[in-house]
This record gives structure tokens, sequence and C-alpha cells, in this order.
């Protein structure tokens, strides 16, 4: 993923007729809505050029400059097309202040999707020469045969030997396509039960309708039978070390849906919630040792970044009197190490699919905000700062109650 020079810039930005450039004179109108539309098309590169398409800030349709402040607040503001949660998977994008022409530009560069179709907001949108367009179920079936010859992540990859009835019908076309795809084109679809799962990459293609892992972790009639690590080993201990006594222990299987649902609702019920009384009055104060918010985040962080890959081990959530450790069976992935973890900005997805699935069932609002939310609650209810212990198998985070 390399930085475009900029002759290679400008080449783009005069070439009218080319299908990898979209040129917005600012970021105001329906500027933002177009752009997201154009990154969400450069990313299923239906063309298949294996190359990135960019959107210039500070351009008009010729190509001249347009002459705007580019500030670094539009800058941060272009950032948040990666993470906002209206494009799934995230798209890979990179967004730069540059001077082409003599004049500044704001530049987003976004590169080829490995685990095609990209959606924004439920559309899938491709480029028709210099024109956007929404996919038709052709285009949809050739991006999709596309992710399975090149992708690289292993919640798409088929479970072999596992039938196609294993999926539950009803709760994909009742419950998770009215989620995932916008209500107009889920009205005009045509497209049969097969075509809508390869499109949501819940099975490999129309030809090889094998369950995928994201496909049993999402629509599973028993997904623990094919993927072992599916479920959430929890553990109330009366102490504060290892080999204090267990006073409650469940594991927490399931599709993603139920697992998460569950585990809050464990969750809400362990949670002490002292109250005292304000001095001369009758206004009752509620404390809580930990804030909702925070172990939910963490531990849907760790759910969605964990790896289902080479390992039986489940997400643990062990539960002491003076602290909480969630480990999660998978360590550092892509340009995330233990030298930046947790760093504001910095985020990868092991599992794209995974994380698509919990953007559009609601258990996630943004990408990558995750552990800055913990921070934030933690601290505002009186908490110390969650720690992370970050190695190559694993990352402990630990939460401490608050004194």
């Amino acid at each position: 993923m390399n930085t475009m020079s900029d002759e290679e810039l400008v080449a783009l930005l005069d070439n009218l007729e080319s299908d990898r450039v979209e040129r917005k004179r600012a970021w105001a109108g329906d500027a933002p809505d177009k752009a997201r539309q154009a990154v969400c098309a450069f990313a299923n590169d239906l063309p298949n050029h294996g190359l990135p398409g960019v959107v210039f800030i500070g351009a008009e349709d010729d190509g001249s400059a347009a002459n705007i402040e580019i500030t670094d607040r539009l800058l941060q503001t272009l950032s948040d097309l990666k993470t906002d949660g209206k494009t799934t998977p995230p798209p890979t994008l990179t967004v730069e202040r540059r001077l082409l022409k003599g004049t500044s530009v704001a530049v987003v560069t976004v590169w080829p999707a490995d685990a095609p179709p990209v959606r924004y907001e439920g559309r899938i949108w491709i480029r028709i020469g210099p024109r956007r367009g929404l996919a038709s179920a052709q285009d949809e079936r050739i991006l999709n045969e596309r992710r399975r010859h090149r992708d690289r992540a292993f919640d798409t990859h088929p479970i072999r030997g596992c039938p196609l009835g294993e999926l539950n019908r009803a709760f994909f076309e009742g419950e998770y396509l009215p989620q995932a795809v916008a209500a107009d084109v889920l009205a005009a679809n045509t497209r049969s039960y097969e075509e809508r799962l390869a499109s949501t990459g819940m099975i490999a293609s129309v030809d090889d309708p094998t369950p995928t892992v994201v496909g049993l972790l999402t629509l599973g009639k028993a997904t623990r039978t094919w993927i072992p690590c599916a479920y959430v080993q929890f553990l109330r201990i009366r102490g504060s070390r290892f080999g204090d006594p267990v006073v409650d222990e469940q594991e927490i299987d399931g599709t993603l849906d139920l697992v998460l649902r569950r585990l809050d609702d464990k969750i809400r019920a362990t949670l002490a919630v002292s109250v005292e009384f304000a001095s001369g009055a009758a206004t009752e104060i509620r404390t809580a040792a930990y804030p909702l918010s925070a172990l939910q985040q963490l531990v849907r962080n760790a759910i969605m970044h964990r790896s289902y890959e080479g390992s039986n081990a489940p997400v643990r959530v062990y539960w002491f009197d003076d602290h909480i450790e969630i480990t999660n069976p998978g360590g550092p992935y892509g340009i995330v190490t233990a030298e930046n973890f947790g760093r504001p900005g910095i985020s990868d997805y092991r599992n794209p699919s995974v994380a698509t699935v919990l953007k559009t069932m609601g258990f996630v609002q943004r990408f990558g905000f995750g552990i800055a939310e913990a921070r934030r609650s933690l601290a505002a209810n009186g908490n110390p700062p969650p720690e992370f212990q970050v190695e190559p198998t694993i990352v402990l985070a630990t939460v401490r109650r608050a004194s």
C-alpha cells in the first residue's frame, strides 16, 4: 500500500474519463454522501483494476483547483469515512493534504477491498466509467467470486462438510437482511436465497453454497458444533486471584446475536450496584463498581478481534471481587502492534465480516472507538484506566473496581 506520487495524482485529476477518480469542490451539500458512494465503489473495484481510487476535495469537475482551505478539521472529518460505520466492511483508505498544481487539495486514497462486496448504508456502489451506480445481481456475483479467490480473512472461509441447512433462513430473511440491506433495495430485490447469502458473505458463493465462518457465527443453528471456540466462558470468582472459590460459571454460546445479548444480561445481573443516600435528603444516589458501557465495549472488542482459526479457546470473562479480566484469544493484527495497541486512530480488522455483522446488528456504532469509549466511561465512573497485556497470541484487558 504505497502513497501515490504527485505525478500519478495529477494524471488522475486531469483524466475526465477515469473510473478511479471523484472530484468535489468542497465538503458541503451532497458532497459527503456522494464521496461515500465513491469510496464504496472504489473499494469494490468492479473493473478489477487492482489499483486505488481517489477522491479529491478542492477540485472542480474539470480537474482545476477550487482554491478552498484544507483545514485539519476537514482532514479529520475525511478520516472518519473509515470508522463512522456507514461503510462495511471498513474500507482501507488514507487521507492527506497534498500540494498539486500549486494548490492544496485533500486526497482520499481508497484501496480495493479483500472481501467485497462493500456496502454504504446497505447499498453496493460500483463505478461505471466516470459514473457511480448500484450493483446488479450479476455485479454482486462477480464481486463475491472475487472475494472467494483473493480473500485473506479467515472469517469468510467456507466450513467444508457443513450443509446449507445449518443456517437459520428465517432469522436471515426476517431479522438480518432488513438491517443489512436498504429497504428500497430489498423491496426491489429479485435475488434468490443463495444469491443473498453469497452477497452478505454467509456462504462461499452461489455455485458453492457452503456456509462460511461468519455465516455460522451469524446464522448457525449449532454454531459451536462447527466452530468449537465460538463461546464465552464467564466466571464469578469470590476473591481477587485464581484459586479463590468460583460462585458462578457459565459457557455462553450460540450465534453472535445470542451470545452478546446473553452476555449483556449476565453482566447486568452480576454488576453490583450500591445505594447511598445524600446526607439530610431522601435523594437516592446509585454508584456502580463498573460502568456497563465499558464492559460491553471491551467484551465486544474481544469477540470481534479474536482469532477463530487454529484455536479452541473461548473469550474469557473472569469477574473477581476487585477487578475483571477479559481475555481475547488473538494477539495484535495488521498495523496494530504491542507498542501502539489502543492508540486513537490505530485499528485493524482480523475479522472484517464479523465486524460488519456486529455493526449491522447494532452492537457496534463506530469502528475503532471501543477502547476510547471504555476509557471515557471508566474515568467518568471513577475507575482507574483499563490495563492491557498484549502478547502474540492473546490480549488481556483488566478493569479495576471503582474505589
